[in-house]
């Protein structure tokens, strides 16, 4: 599977060219995408049609992970009038998004909505596996593995998942979602730390104690505070982790297995 980076800031930045959390994922004709943030709409026009998506699953209710379906309802309804997208995110979404346009039944006019919980579930030519983080009051990390092929030489193989952390305040929750040598797409919003009291967030020295305990193959770190040196945070992982380590930003592609 291929990841492209629509978005990987934070809830705002000094950074020109930054956008909120997006991660478009693609394999065998599925397109899933991870988060929607602030000005990352234009950044996926850019990389496919979005009426072509297959879904988006959203990890938790903070605008910055999903602001940007306002864009995307709003290109739906008035650029592609027939075509419809499946949003799959905690509970309460469809309702803010109304809010936000002050309009009861405005998110269903374009996107179908449905409630995110705990378990697996399929997207095409992906199996999603969602599970709880602490940070809001429903907020999720992800598995995401291209389902197995049914024939021909790869029949049965699955290869490494792509390990979302969304955000995420305590590591032990991804445990039950990582495998040795998947890929950890993880916040790291504190940079070298550390993580003020109450924040609810990671920092470097945090993400790479948890890659080198959980065995990944490989960390893409995001969703960096303003403020942060980015070499500095890089580096603060590898002092626990000694594998790939990457900060992402917009434009960033890498393939996920074979």
């Amino acid at each position: 599977m291929r990841l492209d980076v629509a978005g990987a800031g934070p809830a705002y930045t000094d950074r020109l060219g930054a956008s909120g959390a997006a991660y478009l994922l693609r394999h065998a004709g599925t397109s899933l995408l991870l988060d929607f943030g602030q000005g990352s709409f234009p950044r996926l026009a850019g990389l496919m049609e979005p009426a072509g998506l297959d879904a988006i699953v959203v990890s938790h209710l903070h605008p910055d992970h999903f602001i940007d379906l306002v864009a995307l309802r709003h290109y739906l309804r008035f650029e592609r009038a027939m075509a419809r997208v499946r949003v799959v995110g905690p509970p309460g979404l469809d309702d803010r998004l109304d809010a936000l346009h002050g309009q009861p039944g405005f998110t269903a006019g374009a996107l179908d909505v449905e409630p995110l919980h705990a378990g697996t579930f399929r997207i095409g030519a992906f199996d999603v596996t969602a599970g709880r983080v602490t940070h809001t009051e429903s907020s999720f990390g992800f598995r995401v593995v291209p389902t197995p092929a049914s024939s021909g030489a790869d029949a049965g193989h699955i290869g490494p998942a792509l390990v979302y952390s969304g955000d995420c305040a305590r590591t032990t929750d991804l445990d039950p979602l990582i495998e040795p040598g998947d890929v950890l797409l993880c916040e790291v919003s504190f940079g070298t730390g550390p993580v003020p009291p109450g924040a609810q967030h990671l920092d470097g020295p945090a993400v790479g104690a948890f890659a080198r305990r959980a065995g990944a193959g490989r960390v893409l770190l995001t969703h960096l505070q303003m403020g942060f040196d980015r070499a500095a945070t890089v580096a603060s992982v590898r002092t626990e982790y000694d594998g790939p380590v990457e900060l992402v930003e917009p434009g960033f592609y890498t393939a996920i297995g074979a």
